[in-house]
């Protein structure tokens, strides 16, 4: 049965994540509105790549329910590569192959995933890296691209198989600020000619808020902030304003990974 239009695209629900022997996430609920550009910022180490991994099934969790499109995320290997066919990932390393042109890069999953004639493939790649504005570039090999050129080139390849749902882990990592903006703005443009949800996991406050509809703040275990990039900027949470503001001292502990394991 499909899911109402009007439902979430993604729910989590009193989500419980463990690595390790320590409990990294706890008392997780979230929604993510359909159409939405949502940030989920937090420090380093925060658990913010953890829940990512929960969302696309790497991880199992300890306790709760995550549900994407109104489904839970399967357990079973087939279900699970059904799903993520729905889901573009965006990796902070681009995890373009070397020895493969721009253009080849983005055909990868249609040539894996659909049995397509490569007519169609290349039309589909062309129109892809035009998105990006990157169409002059498809014959360029990742070495010959700018950093931002790589990351939009990667962004063309999640794009391939039109995901109804975008992940950006960590987009902005390594660019400089004219880059930054020019892949957060691609981002937001994606996200409304094509008709997508987006979650843009980051710590590049500043660069991501303006694209955003909803902000989410994890440090300490927890989801501490749930509100709009306006009430995120008002906030007077320590928690929250330690992460805003770039405080040393503070309730969040600099070396998260020193705190003693939570009781399961």
């Amino acid at each position: 049965m499909s899911a109402s239009p009007d439902s979430p695209a993604v729910r989590i629900t009193d989500l419980r994540l463990d690595r390790g022997g320590r409990t990294v996430l706890r008392d997780v609920a979230l929604e993510v509105p359909r159409g939405s550009v949502t940030a989920v910022l937090g420090p380093s180490g925060s658990g913010k790549s953890t829940l990512l991994a929960a969302l696309t099934g790497e991880l199992v969790p300890a306790a709760g329910r995550v549900e994407v499109f109104g489904a839970a995320v399967p357990r079973s290997q087939r279900a699970l590569l059904e799903m993520r066919k729905r889901i573009g990932v965006l990796l902070q390393g681009n995890g373009l192959l070397t020895d493969l042109t721009a253009a080849e890069n983005v055909a990868l999953p249609l040539r894996a995933h659909t049995n397509l004639p490569d007519p169609v493939i290349r039309r589909l790649v062309e129109m892809k890296l035009h998105a990006v504005g990157l169409r002059a570039a498809a014959d360029l090999f990742p070495r010959e691209l700018s950093g931002g050129m790589a990351r939009r080139v990667a962004l063309a390849r999640a794009l391939a198989l039109d995901p109804p749902l975008m992940i950006y882990d960590e987009p902005l990592t390594g660019l400089d600020p004219i880059a930054s903006g020019v892949v957060m703005s691609l981002v937001r443009r994606l996200n409304d000619t094509l008709g997508l949800t987006s979650i843009v996991v980051t710590h590049h406050v500043h660069e991501t808020m303006p694209v955003a509809d909803h902000a989410i703040v994890i440090a300490n275990g927890r989801i501490v902030f749930s509100g709009t990039p306006d009430a995120l900027a008002e906030s007077r949470d320590p928690l929250v304003r330690q992460f805003l503001d770039g405080q040393p001292d503070g309730p969040i502990a600099f070396d998260t990974a020193a705190r003693a394991p939570e009781a399961a």
